[in-house]
């Protein structure tokens, strides 16, 4: 029993350094990849949040809607409008003449604003789920807004995916070189992978 246990104990002071050095691998070094940014932060994307305001007409009203995976919205009496890809002011026009034309109303004003834009974090993170966008929001900060990594997260290997392109990134990099966080665009979605060890 005593020869089994110094065996053990030898064999592990032995072994340890090659299995401390697997896990020391992944090294704060090199740089993160450059994302090109989406075309305009000032383009509607799929889940932005909207207010429509219809006034200049007997019954002004006012519309919370949301941009649909297809990029419609969906507005009284007109249905389904295209908004992905314009600015709120080129939609606001484009619902204005849609009521006009269908003879809704003679005149009318409309205003869009974008009450909420979401970026999406997912896999080992505490709190998974969509964070509201703000301008300044960086890859860290979300990671941070979302509860932080979970014990098994790889934190080495977060994945950036923006416009249907993925992008693995280095968070400890960014933590140590602030250069090096990617500042995020809305619809942006985060995912964190498990680690092996």
């Amino acid at each position: 029993m005593v020869l089994s246990f110094r065996l053990g104990v030898a064999l592990f002071t032995t072994l340890s350094p090659f299995f401390l050095c697997g896990c020391t691998s992944d090294a704060v070094t090199g740089e993160n990849p450059r994302v090109p940014a989406t075309a305009s932060a000032a383009q509607l994307r799929p889940a932005d949040a909207l207010t429509v305001a219809l006034q200049g007409i007997p019954d002004p009203s006012s519309h919370s809607v949301q941009v649909d995976e297809q990029g419609l919205i969906s507005l009284p009496y007109i249905g389904t409008i295209s908004a992905a890809g314009a600015t709120t002011n080129d939609l606001a026009q484009r619902i204005r003449e849609t009521y006009i034309a269908r003879k809704f109303y003679h005149t009318l004003d409309v205003s869009v604003s974008v009450t909420e834009r979401f970026v999406y974090v997912g896999g080992e993170i505490t709190r998974p789920g969509r964070i509201i966008w703000t301008p300044d929001l960086t890859l860290t900060k979300a990671i941070q807004s979302a509860g932080g990594f979970t014990l098994y997260a790889k934190e080495t290997k977060v994945t950036l995916v923006r416009d249907r392109q993925a992008y693995d990134v280095n968070i400890k990099l960014a933590q140590k070189n602030p250069s090096q966080d990617l500042l995020l665009m809305p619809g942006d979605s985060i995912q964190v992978p498990r680690s092996p060890f």
